[in-house]
């Protein structure tokens, strides 16, 4: 964006809102990104070594780049009586606190709420923990964990066989939610003057993300089955394999879009067949209906389906993999992506896309303000800030009490 336009367009909503985050991991991060995404200024605060998502391998390794863009870095040793001294000078300043750690771990350095909120009434302190308070609250939590205990895993994997969702879901929703939260207080801050603690967690996420299926339960009274092997509401509504093994998913959800289907590839005897006549029918009957679409399709190659479907206005989706989006057309087309610069490991310094949060504010989506930082690399600039004079922040950086 350019200077000129830069200076035309409005302020974000969170605009001269400033947030310290206290975060590791991917839950904490992404209520910082969410709220650092909307124009409030965040600052990370890491230990003087990094945080170490800047540096996980495999699956982790996109952790730190996808969470902490449009943040400052500030490292800061916490087990030191001045770094400490220096954390809470900067969490009494803020609007908000953001931390993700172990029960009573902020309170041994005076930065849990209790502390904080002695000082400064107004903040508003956003904790995110495994559990909620209660009989678990003392257990060490993981994504994986809380999938594994919350019925999640069992409704993603086959029968008998529990597998974790492809992706961070509980810890990427329970930052949303505590972000969710924050706003709430804040809009309530503005009416009562007094700030407030939110707390949000992975199992009680993961619960409510499998709510629905509770429920299906007291509906019907029948257990929910595992997805793979779930009684479908709708008949068409699976991934076929095609020609030269290509996958799509294909779906006709209603009766008219039936009637479309089968007018579209020629099903004539199949939408004159009674007992396929409407979609509870075709349900029951999917046993039959499955196979003869299987044999039927499979002679089409994915392409050809696909332009089919989307000529007729049939919901289909190609197989995709994640690194393939980043060739998306729609994406490319709609600003859906940003580039970035990547702070660390060994493409550091190299300009990467970026997905942007799923939603337009008058009409314009959330971009990169500032690349993820490197670490430290706003240390000297905030500590000025709070007051220090340059001797005392090259004491402290001596001392090693901040980096």
């Amino acid at each position: 964006m350019s200077q000129t336009a830069a200076a035309s367009s409005p302020a974000l909503p969170l605009t001269g809102l400033r947030v310290v985050e206290f975060t590791h991991m991917v839950m904490g991060p992404t209520c910082g990104m969410v709220l650092a995404d909307m124009g409030a200024e965040v600052i990370k605060v890491e230990p003087v070594e990094g945080d170490r998502t800047r540096h996980l391998l495999g699956a982790g390794a996109g952790f730190f780049p996808m969470f902490n863009r449009n943040k400052k870095s500030m490292a800061i040793d916490l087990h030191t009586p001045e770094g400490a001294a220096v954390a809470r000078k900067l969490a009494v300043g803020a609007d908000v606190v953001v931390e993700n750690f172990k029960p009573d771990t902020m309170a041994k350095y005076g930065l849990d709420y209790a502390a904080l909120s002695k000082v400064n009434e107004r903040l508003i302190y956003v904790s995110y923990k495994g559990f909620l308070p209660g009989p678990y609250e003392h257990r060490t939590a993981l994504d994986e964990v809380v999938q594994m205990m919350g019925g999640l895993a069992y409704m993603t994997g086959r029968p008998g066989d529990p597998l974790r969702a492809g992706t961070s879901v509980n810890d990427i929703m329970g930052g949303m939610f505590g972000a969710i939260g924050a706003l709430g207080a804040l809009l309530q801050r503005g009416i009562t003057g007094k700030g407030q603690e939110v707390q949000s967690a992975l199992f009680e996420n993961n619960v409510f993300l499998v709510g629905q299926h509770m429920l299906q339960y007291v509906m019907t009274g029948q257990p929910a089955a595992p997805m793979p092997a779930r009684i479908s509401p709708w008949a068409v509504y699976d991934v076929f394999t095609v020609k030269d093994g290509a996958q799509i998913f294909l779906s006709a959800v209603s009766d008219a879009q039936w009637c479309t289907f089968c007018d579209v590839f020629g099903f004539a005897d199949l939408k004159a067949d009674a007992r396929y006549a409407s979609n509870n029918d075709r349900v029951r009957e999917r046993p039959t209906l499955i196979p003869i679409l299987r044999e039927r399709l499979g002679h089409y190659s994915a392409a050809d389906l696909g332009t089919l479907m989307e000529t007729n206005k049939l919901p289909y989706a190609p197989i995709r993999k994640p690194e393939e989006l980043f060739d998306d057309e729609h994406l490319l087309a709609t600003g859906g992506l940003a580039d970035m610069t990547l702070p660390d490991g060994p493409h550091a310094g190299e300009v990467s896309k970026a997905t942007l949060l799923p939603f337009t504010m008058d009409g314009q989506r959330l971009g990169v303000r500032l690349s993820p930082p490197v670490l430290g690399s706003h240390t000297d600039e905030l500590l000025l800030a709070l007051g220090y004079a340059a001797g005392q922040v090259q004491a402290l950086r001596d001392m090693g009490a901040v980096g």
